[in-house]
């Protein structure tokens, strides 16, 4: 599964705990906003381990879900580049 994250965390420790998650798992390509290719074991995974950190009531995090189509219609304009949705992450 093809997917965008983004996140808007409060408080600074907390941002800094959900950025590290998230570079497990996929790759920045904003500040807040990752690219991930995972299957849904792993995604279920990488929500739970987000949601141990959050707080609901402050932070807010977003899973945008992209068609195999759709991720191939990329376009960047200036900083940026493409990443291959093929390409495998492991988690350690």
């Amino acid at each position: 599964m093809n997917m965008i994250v983004a996140y808007d965390i409060a408080d600074p420790q907390r941002l800094l705990k959900v950025a590290k998650i998230m570079e497990d798992y996929g790759v920045r390509v904003q500040k807040s906003i990752f690219e991930v290719t995972l299957k849904g074991p792993i995604f279920q995974e990488m929500k739970e381990r987000i949601e141990r950190v959050i707080v609901p009531d402050e932070d807010g995090v977003k899973y945008f879900p992209i068609c195999e189509k759709c991720a191939g219609t990329v376009e960047i304009i200036g900083l940026g580049e493409f990443t291959d949705p093929d390409e495998e992450f492991y988690v350690y």
